[in-house]
Parts: structure tokens; C-alpha cells; sequence
């Protein structure tokens, strides 16, 4: 498994501010993705693809209100 984190510079938040924040990424070769953002304004984009290609996205807003949680395939709740 691959894991990288990286700085966000300058980018639009789920709360429309632009911001910096920390981006960490994980992949494995089987096709395990995780690709979590989360915004110094306290906002968060998280994604997962799993092995079976099923996605799962959730966006945050900093007060905790949930914009977005979308499914498809075997992960749906």
C-alpha cells in the first residue's frame, strides 16, 4: 500500500472559502483507493473507491453539516 500526504495551497472548501489544507492519499494494487482532503476551515471531501469499483464520497462542511454522501455499488448503507 502506498500512503502520501500533501499540502493543499489555495483551493475552493465545500463552504465555498479558499483555503489551504492537507490532502493524504492511499492506494493499494489491488484497487483500494482513499483520497481524504480536509481544509484548515475545517471542511472535508473524502472519497473511497473500492476493490470492487463501488465509490463512496462524503463532503463536510467545517460546522459538521453534511453537504454530500453518495454510494454506489456494495457499499451503499
Amino acid at each position: 500500500m502506498s500512503t502520501t500526504s500533501s499540502p493543499i495551497t489555495a483551493d475552493t472548501a465545500p463552504c465555498g472559502r479558499v483555503v489551504g489544507g492537507r490532502r493524504h492519499q492511499e492506494n493499494d494494487d489491488e484497487g483500494l483507493r482513499i483520497d481524504d482532503r480536509t481544509y484548515e476551515c475545517g471542511c472535508r471531501v473524502i472519497r473511497h473507491e473500492y476493490h470492487d469499483g463501488s465509490v463512496r464520497i462524503k463532503t463536510i462542511r467545517h460546522d459538521g453539516k453534511v453537504l454530500t454522501d453518495e454510494h454506489s455499488g456494495n457499499h451503499e448503507a
